[in-house]
Parts: structure tokens; C-alpha cells; sequence
């Protein structure tokens, strides 16, 4: 019956510890698809702690929710855990958690729910500013992926779901220059390429939640930046660092973030930064040791869950 609660310990320390080794860490910003990953990984191990400790604290609990668990596994293998004792503790833990699992849920759909009406406000907005012209389609060609929009502000974002296209205003093509606007496409179209938004989703709901979880603040607070400079490397990879910087620089000056009077804490000056003047990247050695090393992080969990019953069968 010590399965359960070496799983929530191991849990409750990779929720408290993980954010402070990632502070400590230098590589991240070096390598922000890999540091989504790892992030990702300790998140889901988080998650698998608690999911395989109900599911054995039910168990204890009541034997119809053990032969539903146990249905497929050898026989002997249940008794491997002792979970005839402790019952009644177990079966308070195991409501609890389940409670922490639907509030989850229920976090993770409110906040599809205000995606989605954050994306029909918008294109409301879009339909009321830029109303099709007479003799035009009702719907753009399958090419059109550019909605321009007469606005004396300095704006650029990707219109996602089933009708894609990158908005812009005049005032932002009055100021980007040569490959620059092809810099913006090229960091939005980043973002959907690599289903950011679900990520963001994922990651705003779990901290939505559980708000006093050290490591699903820091992984929402976390995924926010490297999801941008992740994009930010996609489109130096294709129209050169100084045409991304200078993008950044001609979307955003207007708004005060440069400069002596800038907000303290801002981001954007160190993306530029980082894109004009770039760290090296981290030997290949070095992040396949990273890749591997995150992958194990999830696999710990489920040794501990499924360890008794596999000794039982040797």
C-alpha cells in the first residue's frame, strides 16, 4: 500500500523542484523546442503521479473500481500492492483527487471555450472592418492569406481554425520593410505549425486549476516565452535573424517597449537581442543527452505503479 504515496511524494517533489532547476538552467533560451519538451514531460509526469496514485487508492478502496484496474493484469498481480489495508483513507484520497482531475477538465474547457469566443469576436471585428467589396467572394481563395486592415496602429496576427489567414494593418506594412513582412508570416505561421495554441491552452488551464502549483505556474508563465522565441527561430531560419529583429523592432517601437523608457521586465528587447546576437546552440550529443534524459522523467511514475505487479510475475 506504499505505491500510492511514493507516487504523490514523487509527484508533490517534481511540482515543487522542477521550476527551481529550470531557473537554474542557461540552455532554455538557447533551445526553446527541446526546453518545451522537457517542460512538457515533467508536467506529464506530474499528472501520471496523480492519476496512478487514484487509480490505486481506488482500488483499495473498493473492489469494484480493482477489478476494473486489474481486469487485464495476471493473476497475483493485486496483491502485490496490500491494498486491502488502509481503506478508508485511501478512499478519501482517491475522491479528492478525482475531484482535482475534473476541476481540471472543467478548467481545460472553459478556457476552449474562451478561445473560441475570443476567435469569433475577432473575426466579427475582422468582417465589420474589412467587409467584402461587391463582385468579391464571400469567402477568400484558397491562396488569400492576407487580410489587410486600415488601422493607424501597428498590429499583425495569425486569424486561426478553419478559415487561416495573417491580418495586418497599413500601418504595419508602412513600416516593415523588404523581407520583414515575410518575417512576420513566417513566426505566426511558427506558432500553428507547431499547435502553440493548444500548448497554451493546456498549459493555462492547469494553472487556472491549481494556481498555488509551483510548477504549473511556472510552466504556463514558461510556455508563453519559449513558444514565442521558438517561432521567433522559425522565421530566422528562413528569412535570416536580422530580418526577424528588425520586424519585431518596427511592430513594436510605437508601443514604448525600447528605448530609456521602457517597461521594466519587458521581452521583446531580449528577443531582438537574443536574435542579433545569438548564443550557439547546444551540441547535437548534448541535446539527444536532454531528450532522453526528459523522457525518463515520465517513465519514472509508471515504473513506480506498475513495479509491484511486474516483481509479482517473476
Amino acid at each position: 500500500m506504499t505505491v500510492p504515496f511514493v507516487l504523490l511524494i514523487l509527484g508533490a517533489l517534481a511540482a515543487a523542484m522542477a521550476p527551481r532547476l529550470f531557473a537554474r538552467a542557461d540552455w532554455p533560451e538557447r533551445e526553446p523546442v527541446l526546453a518545451l519538451w522537457v517542460w512538457q514531460c515533467v508536467v506529464a509526469a506530474v499528472l501520471l503521479c496523480c492519476v496512478s496514485a487514484m487509480a490505486l487508492l481506488a482500488s483499495a478502496a473498493w473492489w469494484q473500481v480493482r477489478g476494473h484496474v486489474f481486469a487485464f493484469a495476471p493473476r497475483g498481480a493485486a496483491d502485490a500492492y496490500g491494498l486491502s489495508a488502509h481503506g478508508r483513507w485511501a478512499g478519501a484520497l482517491a475522491i479528492l483527487l478525482a475531484l482535482g482531475g475534473l476541476w481540471t477538465a472543467a478548467m481545460l474547457t472553459r478556457e476552449v471555450r474562451a478561445a473560441r469566443a475570443r476567435r469569433r469576436q475577432r473575426r466579427a471585428e475582422l468582417r465589420a472592418r474589412a467587409p467584402r467589396l461587391p463582385g468579391e467572394w464571400a469567402e477568400p481563395a484558397p491562396g488569400e492569406r492576407l487580410v489587410v486592415l486600415e488601422d493607424p496602429r501597428s498590429d499583425a496576427w495569425w486569424l486561426s481554425g478553419a478559415d487561416q489567414r495573417l491580418v495586418i494593418t497599413t500601418a504595419a506594412l508602412d513600416r516593415l520593410r523588404g523581407r520583414q513582412l515575410d518575417a512576420v508570416l513566417e513566426h505566426e505561421q511558427g506558432h500553428v505549425r507547431a499547435r502553440h495554441d493548444v500548448l497554451l491552452h493546456c498549459a493555462g488551464a492547469l494553472a487556472g486549476a491549481f494556481p498555488q502549483v509551483p510548477v504549473f505556474a511556472a510552466f504556463r508563465d514558461q510556455v508563453h516565452h519559449l513558444v514565442e522565441l521558438a517561432a521567433d527561430d522559425t522565421a530566422s531560419r528562413r528569412v535570416g535573424r536580422l530580418n526577424t529583429a528588425l520586424a519585431l523592432v518596427q511592430l513594436n517601437e510605437e508601443r514604448g517597449v525600447f528605448g530609456p523608457g521602457a517597461a521594466t521586465g519587458a521581452v521583446l528587447p531580449g528577443r531582438v537581442h537574443r536574435l542579433l546576437d545569438p548564443a550557439p546552440r547546444l551540441p547535437l550529443a548534448r541535446r539527444v543527452q536532454i531528450t532522453a534524459y526528459a523522457l525518463l522523467i515520465p517513465a519514472v511514475p509508471l515504473l513506480i505503479a506498475f513495479g509491484p505487479g511486474i516483481s509479482a510475475l517473476t
